[in-house]
């Protein structure tokens, strides 16, 4: 067990039973493994690595520095995070549509509702864009699909948690800095890819006909070259030194940190999540809690009451995603654990 601030007593007593489920579920073999990891201001910080970190066609251990391929921690971690200091600094006005930074938004259609989204909008998950879309399918050219991506006349719908409203933040970033996202520095020990024999191995992948470890899972973010909405990774170390900084205040702005915490909708903050009924965070942490997932099998939750974070970090997805891993219920139990009185 890592034990990186000498934690309390106290902290390892909560450790020990919040790692339990995550124990039950690799001996169950419902996820091949996982790490845990929770960091508290006031008791320390903890982390253990269990299982297998890749199990076909051969099989490497999990410890605490394997490399995880964050998915849509991405959202918070990285696009999240550098919009609203931007927002910070006045470079971007939250509520101005993101034609102020993409005028070619629908630039055959002055009047597209997609030219009216605004950045707050985005970051909530309040536009109309539709949940999925599988841009991957329409080619491999990153620029090409970029244009299609701006250019499409997107079907409309209720507002839904969408990886488009981040795809198009990440463009936003791109034109305002000149670089893909992939030449961007993404800091505090996160990198756009890793060594694969150190990666915890996520899906043997059907059209790019090899098992993923070290590069980015997710389809779109894969034909695009980088994206918003994916494409980090990390080690339990890295995703608690960015939770440890948000607890402390060093990692963003009072005000950027207000807005990660205020409501945008029933579910939904600046980027973040906030509990709700039946969250995948649980029930037992306080009303002053965000967090987020990853399709991979990530997730964090970071509880400003307490003072205390935690990261799960699985490979649930190995060697496929079409398996029930149970890790909606996982996560609730750690979650429960982590903050139980």
């Amino acid at each position: 067990m890592g034990d990186r601030a000498s934690a309390s007593p106290e902290l390892a007593a909560v450790f020990e039973r919040a790692f339990a489920p995550l124990a039950a579920a690799v001996s169950d073999k419902r996820i091949p493994g996982g790490v845990l990891g929770i960091v508290d201001l006031k008791h320390g910080r903890l982390t253990r690595a269990i299982g297998s970190a890749q199990v076909v066609p051969a099989t490497r251990p999990m410890t605490e520095e394997t490399w995880f391929d964050l998915a849509s921690l991405t959202k918070v971690i990285f696009t999240t995070t550098r919009i609203l200091k931007l927002a910070d600094e006045g470079v971007i006005d939250l509520d101005a549509p993101l034609t102020a930074l993409l005028p070619d938004l629908r630039q055959y259609d002055a009047d597209a509702w997609e030219r009216k989204i605004t950045f707050r909008q985005c970051l909530g998950h309040q536009t109309p864009f539709p949940a999925v879309e599988p841009i991957y399918t329409y080619g491999r050219d990153p620029d090409l699909l970029r244009a299609f991506i701006l250019q499409r006349d997107w079907r409309a719908g209720p507002p839904v948690y969408s990886d488009i409203n981040f795809i198009l933040l990440g463009f936003a970033l791109e034109r305002l800095t000149k670089k893909t996202l992939r030449d961007l520095d993404p800091g505090q020990g996160f990198a756009w890819s890793a060594d694969p024999e150190h990666s915890a191995a996520t899906e043997d992948c059907t059209w790019r006909h090899r098992l993923l470890s070290g590069e980015v899972h997710d389809d779109n973010c894969s034909a695009l070259q980088g994206s918003g909405h994916a494409g980090l990774f990390g080690t339990v170390t890295s995703v608690l030194d960015f939770t440890e900084s948000l607890l402390d205040g060093t990692g963003a702005s009072k005000s950027a940190i207000a807005l990660m915490r205020t409501p945008l909708s029933n579910r939904r903050t600046h980027g973040w999540e906030h509990p709700y009924a039946d969250w995948w965070g649980g029930t037992t942490c306080s009303p002053a809690t965000i967090g987020h997932t990853g399709f991979t099998g990530v997730s964090l939750l970071v509880d400003f009451d307490r003072g205390r974070a935690a990261t799960l970090l699985t490979n649930r997805i190995h060697p496929t995603r079409h398996f029930d891993s149970g890790i909606l219920a996982l996560r609730q139990a750690v979650g429960n654990l982590v903050y139980q009185s």
